[in-house]
């Protein structure tokens, strides 16, 4: 299983910085959102998949006698969700308002000025 969560890490990265270095914003977005995919992967990944309990100590024992859930990269994972929803949500706003003002997709035409003919 953990094998193929990498496997897809690796293919999920990969996508998502060929899509960032196009010249299109909206492939940039959809980019940056497959890579940010890509890391709470990595975060689950790194945390170990185990089958458990969840980690309640029983009340005649002080530690940890079983296996238990790690809940540490699910609550990080939960946080990267929701700022990666909140980056998105500000770049599809932002990129409406750019391509509203440009009627261009293209990231180098945000760059240039334009040229006046003299």
């Amino acid at each position: 299983m953990e094998l193929l969560l990498i496997l897809l890490l690796g293919i999920m990265y990969a996508a998502g910085v060929y899509l960032i270095l196009r010249r299109s914003m909206i492939k940039l977005l959809l980019g940056i959102m497959m890579m940010g995919n890509g890391t709470n992967i990595l975060i689950f990944v790194m945390g170990s998949i185990t089958k458990g309990k969840p980690p309640v100590i029983n009340t005649n024992h002080n530690i940890f006698q079983d296996i238990y859930a790690d809940p540490i990269p699910q609550a990080l994972i939960l946080t990267a969700i929701v700022i990666s929803f909140a980056l998105s949500a500000f770049a599809i706003v932002l990129l409406k308002r750019a391509y509203a003002l440009l009627q261009k997709d293209d990231l180098d035409d945000l760059n240039t000025p334009e040229e006046e003919d003299i």
